[in-house]
């Protein structure tokens, strides 16, 4: 580690209520040398409102190559440097991690400042089961891509969180229903923090209803109940005879394998084996 090299802060800042400003995060954007923001004049609002002076460099998705050069460069000559993003937590679906592990390469100071994260808040007051869950940010945009996106997670157990924009709401719960299950139990959060902050709870069914009477609005985070998990107990022969007819249905041994380890919750090796003494057979 360079002993002169500076340090980079990753500040989280309110996703509403200005509030949510920790006094740490305005002491760090208060001393550093300079600011990264997403979006320099969204953040300055977020300055002035904390009367905090120092300057500000972009730093967004179309400007990342060049930018995270130039910012470890800065870091390596000793500067300080305070990465932000346009709401809550830098690098959780917004820009960041590019940044964060250019510098672990170089073994500079990479030092958190913990602040609001849509994620966390939405699931904390979701009344959905919050032990495990896993986060998969933004689906993608179009439903082609989206529906076998949605596929893969049918049988995730974990609570489900998303992050989704007002006007591809309906046409991602049309998918989750066709994909997931229409009775599955869903929480939809809405402006967090602010105002008219929302949470709204039932089943993608009934949030399809909703949603067919009512504009959406603001940036939502969906919170999806993972699937029962349902052990189905078959017999070693009746194993591999429903592996014979996965193989006869022009499935390939690794993917029957994983189909058949999903609906029985057996091993995959464990099935694959069978898949393999199916053919010492034939």
């Amino acid at each position: 580690m360079d002993a002169n090299a500076g340090t980079l802060y990753i500040v989280g800042t309110p996703i509403g209520n200005l509030e949510d400003m920790t006094v740490r995060a305005v002491r760090i954007l208060q001393t550093v040398d300079l600011i990264a923001a997403e979006d320099t004049r969204h953040t300055g609002k977020l300055l002035h409102h904390f009367q905090i002076k120092t300057p500000q460099i972009s730093y967004h998705e179309h400007n990342l190559t060049t930018r995270t050069s130039e910012l470890l460069s800065r870091l390596q000559q000793g500067r300080s440097i305070a990465l932000v993003s346009d709401a809550g937590m830098p690098g959780i679906s917004d820009p960041g991690y590019e940044l964060v592990k250019a510098c672990a390469d170089e073994a500079i100071t990479v030092v958190p400042i913990p602040g609001a994260s849509a994620v966390i808040t939405a699931l904390s007051a979701s009344g959905l089961p919050s032990d495990r869950f896993i986060f998969e940010g933004f689906l993608p945009a179009k439903s082609q891509a989206r529906r076998p996106h949605l596929e893969s997670l049918r049988s995730e157990s974990r609570t489900i969180v998303f992050y989704e924009s007002p006007h591809r709401l309906r046409a991602t719960l049309q998918d989750l229903a066709d994909m997931l299950g229409s009775d599955r139990s869903i929480t939809l959060a809405r402006e967090l923090t602010k105002l008219h902050e929302e949470f709204w709870r039932g089943t993608v069914d009934e949030a399809i209803e909703l949603y067919l009477k009512r504009e959406p609005q603001g940036e939502y985070t969906i919170i999806v109940a993972g699937a029962e998990s349902v052990q189905v107990v078959l017999s070693e022969t009746a194993l591999k005879s429903e592996l014979q007819s996965l193989l006869d249905q022009g499935l390939s041994r690794s993917d029957a394998s994983r189909q058949l380890a999903q609906q029985t919750s057996l091993p995959r090796r464990q099935i694959y084996q069978l898949a393999l003494s199916l053919l010492d057979q034939s």
